[in-house]
């Protein structure tokens, strides 16, 4: 008898976004001549700049010619992305990372939940609350965790993210061995200084733990104060995997492309002690199971890192920060407490008691606009909806005039 693998069905019912497309359809039905306004998952809606098409163009040109097609490319990624990826992402801020330390991939949504293989199954995870929900998810899945109850999983140690401490995780109170961290976080907002990061890279030095670290919104800081990355901090090449996406930094949500940086420093270890190189297990894992990512993605990926091609997407995320500055300045006149909008697409809004579905009901049918109620990333969040800056600028302003109508 074919058997299930039971842990999939600890998940909750359904995905956070499918629960809100599923309302949002439902009151499209109900009032087909709405016009909603989504500023709620993160995707982009702005075209991809003119040196991305470039390169696309160039790479399919590519594959046209005997002279130049490519069949399989390596697994990791072509060289000269990851050479590039090296040279101005991590060298440039003073971080020690080598190109053959930087695996390309089709996002970090596959990698941050496929890097959870490699780990005992009974491995103490920390994550965040409220979280973006695939690190969580992932690990219910390898089953890591206890039965879901009173919104949370046992087994799990939380690190609650509030008001009171910055929405920053504060140090758990017992042994943790693998941790998840977000900065620009998504779903508040909130950015890490250097050293709120020596803080947990000093903690996994000490306790032989690993931090997985998810800097896909890296792009959006603006404060050079700010780390844009964890190997910034002295030791993390030690105890530290990041992971980066073009998804929002490029538009390639409906691309797909992104890398995982595994410092070859970095160990993990046996039942027995013996250190284990994971550079050298994600290499091999990326082997047996990942194909690489095609060619044109990578020729476009490279553009990005042109001089034009580094213009263009700034411009493309001073847009969308902008857009930002728009809800910020919305939620200021409105009176609404909130974190994030800046060094970040995502604004964070405390809904002044209000149950974050209720609050997102109330924004659906009298704004007719979409945000993303809190409680769907995590218990703490239960307060609180997120909204998104990635639409265009007359939408965004279109919905803060309907918000404020409709709360006043």
């Amino acid at each position: 008898m074919i058997r299930a693998n039971e842990n999939y069905l600890k998940l909750k019912a359904s995905y956070l976004f499918s629960d809100i497309a599923n309302r949002v359809n439902t009151f499209q039905k109900e009032h087909p001549d709405a016009q909603v306004i989504r500023l709620g998952i993160g995707d982009v809606t702005k075209p991809l700049t003119p040196e991305l098409i470039k390169g696309f163009h160039d790479g399919v040109e590519e594959m046209a010619h005997e002279e130049t097609f490519k069949g399989y490319g390596p697994e990791q990624g072509y060289a000269f992305l990851r050479e590039v990826i090296a040279k101005q992402d991590y060298q440039a801020l003073g971080a020690d990372v080598s190109a053959d330390e930087i695996f390309v991939s089709d996002g970090a949504k596959c990698d941050t939940g496929n890097f959870q293989e490699l780990f005992a199954q009974d491995v103490v995870v920390a994550i965040p609350d409220p979280v973006y929900p695939a690190y969580l998810d992932t690990n219910v899945m390898a089953g890591r965790t206890g039965a879901y109850e009173d919104g949370r999983y046992k087994g799990v140690v939380y690190l609650d993210c509030v008001k009171e401490n910055r929405f920053l995780p504060k140090l758990p109170d017992r042994d943790v061995d693998l941790i998840y961290l977000c900065f620009p976080n998504n779903p508040t907002g909130s950015t890490a200084t250097k050293a709120d990061l020596k803080v947990w890279v000093d903690y996994a030095i000490e306790n032989k733990a690993l931090i997985l670290f998810d800097a896909a919104y890296e792009a959006f800081i603006r404060d050079s104060d700010l780390p844009r990355s964890i190997y910034e901090i002295e030791g993390a090449r030690k105890v530290a995997v990041e992971f980066r996406s073009y998804s929002k930094t490029a538009g390639f949500t409906g691309t797909r492309c992104g890398f995982t940086v595994v410092p070859k420093a970095c160990m993990i270890y046996t039942q027995a002690g013996e250190a284990i190189s994971l550079h050298d297990m994600w290499h091999r894992r990326q082997g047996t199971k990942f194909n690489g990512v095609s060619y044109p993605v990578q020729k476009a990926t490279f553009a990005a890192y042109t001089e034009q091609g580094q213009a263009q997407i700034k411009q493309r995320i001073d847009y969308y920060l902008n857009n930002a500055a728009v809800i910020c300045q919305a939620m200021d006149d409105l009176g609404f407490e909130y974190v994030g909008g800046k060094n970040s697409p995502y604004v964070w809004v405390d809904g002044d008691g209000r149950d974050s579905w209720d609050f997102f009901d109330l924004l659906l049918n009298k704004a007719q606009v979409v945000c993303t109620p809190g409680a769907g990333f995590g218990r703490c969040g239960q307060q609180y909806i997120r909204i998104s800056a990635f639409n265009s600028l007359e939408n965004v302003e279109l919905a803060m005039s309907r918000l404020k109508e409709a709360l006043q």
